[in-house]
């Protein structure tokens, strides 16, 4: 997969999996901006952009939600690779903060997030091995496709265009294109 080949060739990305691997956390993926920006640089003929952007780690654990948790655990990851902006949620307690109902898993919270190309995560699983978890799956992400997730296609629409200015994607990626199911 293209996916999991890239992530491999990566010399900055795929070490950090086997930091986090290394964790022994529940459900526990590095996702987000950390992989989505792979993917768009190695499409716009870049080499991956060096690691100075939150580095997502996200896992569940419905026993262990307290939010100084994953203070402790950005802590223990700092002291591994304090070059890096450790990002650490339990995804477990991330819905009271959205909004949104219980999640299930980790997966099933990438749901709520922004965009479906930025719900996507992966994982070491093994000496060379890597597992993917993309719960709107990864045609937009390869497509380059800026779709809105769920509520931010409508009622958090705000968010996602907020973002989209913040983040400024499309001046980072020229090919990406938007596509907008806003509901009439």
């Amino acid at each position: 997969m293209a996916l999991k080949k890239l992530m491999m060739a990566d010399p900055s990305r795929w070490p950090v999996l086997d930091i986090v691997r290394s964790l022994d956390l529940a459900d526990c993926w590095v996702g987000a901006g950390f992989v989505r920006d792979a993917v768009w640089d190695n499409l716009h003929g870049r080499v991956p952009n060096e690691l100075t952007a939150d580095i997502d780690v996200i896992w569940f654990g419905s026993d262990d939600s307290n939010a100084a948790k994953d203070r402790a655990l950005e802590a223990e990851l700092h002291k591994i690779r304090p070059d890096l902006n450790w990002s650490v949620k339990n995804q477990a307690r991330m819905n009271e903060r959205n909004g949104d109902a219980d999640y299930r898993s980790a997966t099933d919270a990438m749901r709520f997030w922004p965009e479906t190309a930025t719900a996507v995560a992966i994982r070491r699983s093994g000496q060379d091995q890597c597992e993917i978890a993309a719960p709107f799956g990864l045609d937009d992400l390869f497509e380059l496709r800026l779709t809105a997730a769920g509520r931010f296609a409508n009622e958090k629409r705000s968010i996602f265009l907020e973002r989209l200015e913040q983040k400024q994607w499309l001046q980072r990626y020229p090919k990406l294109r938007i596509i907008d199911r806003l509901s009439r």
